[in-house]
């Protein structure tokens, strides 16, 4: 992602040398994959990556004339690309609106690794369209296939075998050449053909008509501004949570009432599960290594959810997104378990409202404002009770960003997340005292109306950090 900026720094007249952390033969590789314009040398036994301290790669160093190390820009950073072509005196480097992100982590340095006796994998390449075919495992008479796929495929539960002919099927669902590459799955870019989306599939229990799902779902869930490489590694507990609308959702069996999140229905089920296991078999973010969330979420075996427009007395999600409401649609927000919100009692919207909003205040941690999002699910009975006040959909919204806040007493503490960046804060008046507000806009309280009728629960699903820096709900067609 960054040497075609590189690349302009260099033709700029910037003077830069590059080093790599691969073998020679896999660099000689990249350079001519990437048309580098600038130097790049080895980096022998990682000695320079290690006298430099380099904990993420890429990292660039600018360094003075007496070889003083001056500045260190880790991962990859718009505004720090463009900075330092300011200090170079040449235009501005990296515009905004280029496709890219304004900022992405990046990864581990190559010293820092545990060391196996693994093959290294081969290089990257991202501009072929059709992959390689699957291998075909020979399993002896005598071994149990659900335990060798237990123990093959390394997830926590056991897999249906994928065996040629049960792939087959899968494939004859779709008019897809096998070998057409639908996605790179990130955070290892792992090739997603279309068999081996087929593959997974299989191995999760789904039908073969969830393949129309599924492969819109692995493209959806490599967009950039979802950033699935920063959700597969981040040490919170967000998982992807798929949310399902349109015709979709009766044509495939999709469950959008009582039970929503529990193990009612197989689409669901089965869809989230076969999401998960190409992000574990193709992205290989292990929760042993990669993944490293420090308590995880019950999500990451299945999450998938569908919005019960029957009972959406507004406009339902994708509508929201700029679909037609008779399109099927997928959205992906990464989120975390949902939190339980009850109110029996409330006979307002108002009243309803303003239970949730404490919950909503406490999302990610309670003195942290402006960079989350929050998903509400609002049940059936409390839609109800906001209807009946004559409550659009906005009016929800806006109600809940303009009385979700953390009371400025709040942060007296000496420390604590969130203490001491009040002046990045905004101030609101929530009855009467001053609060700092959750929200930076009212757009990031996204609303789904799911559940079933017996029971006033509504549930909070807080998101790992939004924005450039994070992950941000997309939605794409079906």
């Amino acid at each position: 992602m960054i040497v075609p900026y590189l690349n302009r720094f260099a033709a700029a007249g910037a003077p830069i040398t590059a080093l790599s952390q691969d073998p020679p033969a896999e660099t000689q590789t990249f350079v001519r994959q990437m048309d580098i314009q600038f130097p790049l040398d080895q980096d022998q036994e990682w000695k320079s990556s290690i006298a430099l301290g380099v904990e993420t790669v890429p990292t660039l160093f600018l360094i003075d004339h007496d070889n003083h190390v001056t500045r260190t820009e880790p991962g990859f950073s718009k505004a720090a690309l463009n900075e330092l072509a300011a200090i170079f005196q040449v235009p501005p480097i990296a515009p905004a609106h280029d496709g890219a992100p304004a900022i992405k982590p990046g990864c581990s340095s190559r010293h820092l690794e545990v060391l196996t006796q693994d093959a290294p994998a081969p290089a990257l390449d991202l501009h072929s369209r059709s992959g390689a075919k699957s291998s075909i495992l020979d399993v002896p008479d005598t071994v149990d296939p659900f335990e060798y796929c237990f123990n093959t495929f390394g997830d926590a539960l056991p897999v249906i075998p994928p065996t040629e002919d049960r792939v087959r099927k899968m494939l004859a669902s779709v008019p897809n050449d096998p070998q057409e590459i639908i996605a790179r799955i990130p955070p290892c870019f792992g090739v997603a053909t279309v068999e081996k989306i087929a593959a997974n599939a299989v191995m999760s229990g789904c039908t073969p008509d969830m393949m129309r799902v599924l492969i819109p779902l692995t493209r959806a869930i490599c967009g950039e501004r979802f950033n699935a490489h920063g959700l597969q590694a981040t040490t919170h507990f967000a998982a992807p949570l798929i949310i399902i609308n349109g015709p979709i959702r009766h044509q495939l069996g999709f469950h959008s009432g009582q039970n929503l999140f529990s193990n009612v229905a197989r689409a669901n089920s089965t869809l989230g599960r076969a999401l998960q296991l190409i992000l574990l078999q193709l992205g290989g973010a292990k929760p042993t290594g990669i993944d490293m969330s420090a308590l995880g979420n019950p999500g990451k075996f299945s999450f998938c959810i569908a919005e019960n427009e029957e009972e959406n007395p507004w406009y339902p999600l994708h509508v929201e997104a700029g679909l037609m409401k008779d399109q099927s649609a997928l959205t992906l927000f990464g989120g975390e378990a949902p939190h339980g919100v009850s109110d029996h009692k409330a006979r307002t919207a108002r009243g309803v409202l303003k239970t949730i909003s404490y919950s909503l205040a406490t999302v990610w941690s309670y003195r942290a404002c402006m960079m989350l999002e929050a998903m509400l699910i609002l049940c059936p009975e409390h839609v109800d009770t906001i209807k009946r006040s004559g409550w659009t959909k906005e009016d929800v919204r806006q109600f809940l960003f303009e009385n979700t806040g953390i009371p400025h007493r709040c942060f007296n503490e000496e420390d604590g997340e969130g203490i001491g960046v009040q002046s990045a804060y905004r101030t609101i008046n929530i009855d009467g005292e001053p609060c700092y507000q959750k929200f930076r806009s009212p757009d990031q309280i996204k609303i789904v109306v799911a559940g079933g009728r017996a029971g006033k629960f509504s549930a909070i699903i807080g998101s790992w950090q939004t924005g450039p820096r994070g992950s941000q709900m997309v939605t794409y067609p079906i």
